[in-house]
C-alpha cells in the first residue's frame, strides 16, 4: 500500500528535524552560557566578599549565643578574636578602598571597638549583647559610607 499523501510524511518528517535541532542548540546554548558565566566569575576576587562574610557571621553568632543564653567567656572569645583577624584583612580586601581617610578610620574604629571589648571582655549577656550591637554599629557605619 502507497502512502495517498507522501507530501504530509515528508513535512512531519523535516518538522521533527527542525525540532530536534532546535532542541540541541538550546542545550549547546545552555551549556556554553554556564562556562562562560563560570569563567567570568573565576575572574573575580573572592577576597572582600569571604571577609566580609566570614565577619558577619561571626557577628551573627554572637548575636545567636544571647538569643541561646550561652554567653560565658569561652563561647563568646573564639568569636571576638576571629572578628578581630579578620579586622585586620579590611584594608587589604579592599585595595581601592585602602588610601581612603573614610575607610581607614572605619576599619581603625572597628578594630578599636574589638579590642575595647576584648581587653575586658563582658561575663553576661548583657553585656555580649551590647559589645555585639557596638561592632555592628561599627559595621553598618562603614557600610552606609561605601556600600550605598
Amino acid at each position: 500500500m502507497s502512502d495517498p499523501n507522501p507530501a504530509a510524511t515528508t513535512r512531519t518528517s523535516a518538522g521533527s528535524r527542525y525540532l530536534f535541532l532546535f532542541l540541541i542548540g538550546l542545550v549547546v546554548g545552555a551549556v556554553a552560557t554556564v562556562m562562560a558565566v563560570r569563567a567570568i566569575d573565576a575572574r573575580k576576587d573572592h577576597f572582600p566578599d569571604s571577609v566580609m562574610t566570614v565577619q558577619q557571621w561571626h557577628l551573627g553568632q554572637l548575636g545567636d549565643n544571647v538569643k541561646n543564653n550561652r554567653c560565658a567567656a569561652t563561647d563568646t572569645l573564639p568569636h571576638l578574636q576571629a572578628l578581630r583577624v579578620m579586622a585586620n584583612n579590611a584594608e587589604p580586601a579592599f585595595p581601592d578602598l585602602r588610601d581612603d581617610e573614610r575607610f581607614t578610620r572605619h576599619a581603625s574604629k572597628l578594630r578599636a571597638e574589638i579590642d575595647a571589648t576584648l581587653a575586658s571582655p563582658p561575663l553576661n549577656c548583657q553585656g555580649v549583647g551590647a559589645a555585639a550591637a557596638k561592632i555592628g554599629e561599627a559595621c553598618k557605619a562603614c557600610h552606609q559610607d561605601f556600600r550605598g
